[in-house]
């Protein structure tokens, strides 16, 4: 779910660069999030709808979305490897333009796949705009080939084993122990590992010093950066 170079590249605190007047696209990905989460509680029982909101109030609580990085700071290297076997090194594609580096839950996720559609249909315009799209993720290659395959992404997936990448970015938080066993055979299945930890569903952008310019910070899941806006924080640069 990523374009490098000869391929394709591949949630209330937000830091980010107000779209320009011409945005490449309305806001809608966050209208489509709303009408997933109204559909999703009519699903579950009530108490069920509770404790995933008391979830998301708990992340909130812990203040990951100040802790983690920010704009201004500079940006994590790393290396990894996506489901089509190449390895990635992400200072090399920063150093070449900016890069947009976006973290993705899981397939199970439907506020995953939304957003993964959604900046498929932007992945032109990005790149359009001088940067690379990057999309990052806890699951297994094999899992994410099936996401790729179920949302009709021509992207590919860096995975991020065990989160060790969105660790460095202080995106990664424990579920809150009322969810947690709802999730755990999910997690364990998806990502291969006991443990039972997400990263937000953030999106940064950088620089070719390696800075970050833009960040997207929501312990809320249901909520996402606006592809426009990403678009816009490139452009800005």
């Amino acid at each position: 779910m990523i374009k490098l170079p000869t391929f394709s590249l591949l949630s209330i605190a937000l830091l980010a660069t107000p779209a320009l007047a011409e945005a490449p696209q309305d806001k809608k990905l966050n209208q489509e999030l709303a009408e997933i989460a109204a559909t999703t509680v009519t699903r579950f029982p009530p108490e069920m709808v509770t404790k995933f909101r008391n979830g998301v109030a708990e992340v909130k609580a812990s203040g990951i979305e100040k802790s983690a990085k920010q704009v201004g700071d500079a940006a994590v290297d790393g290396q990894l490897t996506g489901w089509d076997g190449k390895s990635v090194q992400l200072s090399q594609l920063w150093s070449e333009g900016p890069v947009v580096l976006m973290w993705y839950r899981g397939g199970w996720c439907p506020y995953c796949n939304a957003q993964l559609r959604a900046m498929q249909k932007q992945l032109s315009a990005i790149e359009n705009a001088g940067a690379r799209l990057v999309v990052l993720t806890p699951e297994l290659p094999e899992k994410a080939k099936e996401t790729a395959a179920a949302n009709n992404l021509n992207m590919v997936a860096l995975h991020d084993k065990d989160n060790q990448l969105a660790r460095q970015y202080g995106i990664v938080f424990s579920l809150p122990e009322s969810i947690a066993p709802i999730f755990k055979d999910k997690l364990s299945s998806f990502n291969g590992t006991k443990a039972t930890e997400l990263p937000l569903s953030a999106t940064y952008v950088i620089d070719t010093d390696g800075k970050i310019t833009y960040a997207y910070l929501n312990a809320d899941y249901t909520k996402r950066a606006e592809p426009a806006d990403v678009i816009a924080a490139v452009e800005s640069l």
